[in-house]
């Protein structure tokens, strides 16, 4: 590939996500991209054959979505060799540092939360590619009895993703500050307690509840 077509195709890619971020997934067309790319929009069907290949190619890009060697941060045989509630938890850990870097990717899931097409879909599909991907390199030795702690992990996911798509408008949630690294250190914190003994639950007299701040 020539470096002329490579730097189109990656200015198409970025047009993609700046118009979602800022306008959502209605003003997402042939030649918008083309127009905020700055190409001519013959390129798009050129190089990706229309718009919806040209979604998935940055919904499966980097910019969009961590991938998951960014979120494992480790080798994955090191990470099967470790109880089944530290690989959760090294997986939501992971996912939510990476999100955390990515506000175009919450602007994109904000718009998302309020939109439903053929496009969102796409972009539904591709992480739910990631995530059976991700279970089937880590946990496949999951049990049946286990698919309650795996079950926690995506309402974990679905709770962080919420309150870093709140950050946008909201400075605090439930005495959660989400503007400070002070607030995000919590959920963190948080995630690992429910991920630290999901059999017994964690309880008012535990120590975290009861120490002083």
């Amino acid at each position: 590939m020539n470096r002329d077509r490579q730097q189109s195709e990656q200015r198409l890619i970025d047009a993609v996500g700046q118009i979602l971020a800022t306008e959502g997934f209605s003003a997402l067309g042939i030649n918008a991209v083309a127009r905020t790319a700055g190409v001519d929009k013959v390129l798009i069907y050129r190089y990706f054959d229309g718009l919806p290949d040209l979604l998935r190619v940055y919904g499966e890009s980097g910019d969009f979505w961590p991938s998951m060697d960014e979120v494992l941060d480790r080798d994955v045989e090191a990470i099967r060799s470790l109880p089944l509630a530290a690989r959760v938890e090294t997986v939501v850990i992971g996912l939510f540092d990476a999100l955390r870097n990515r506000p175009q990717t919450i602007e994109i899931l904000a718009w998302e939360a309020v939109e439903q097409n053929a496009l969102t879909e796409t972009l539904a599909g591709i992480r739910e590619q990631w995530a059976q991907k991700v279970i089937s390199e880590t946990m496949t030795d999951a049990a049946d009895h286990d698919q309650d702690l795996l079950a926690l992990a995506s309402l974990l996911v679905a709770g962080f993703q919420y309150l870093l798509i709140r950050s946008r408008r909201s400075a605090i949630y439930g005495g959660l500050e989400l503007t400070t690294d002070q607030g995000w250190e919590r959920i963190r914190t948080a995630i690992r307690l429910a991920c630290s003994d999901p059999g017994r639950g964690a309880t008012v007299a535990d120590p975290i509840f009861s120490r002083e701040d």
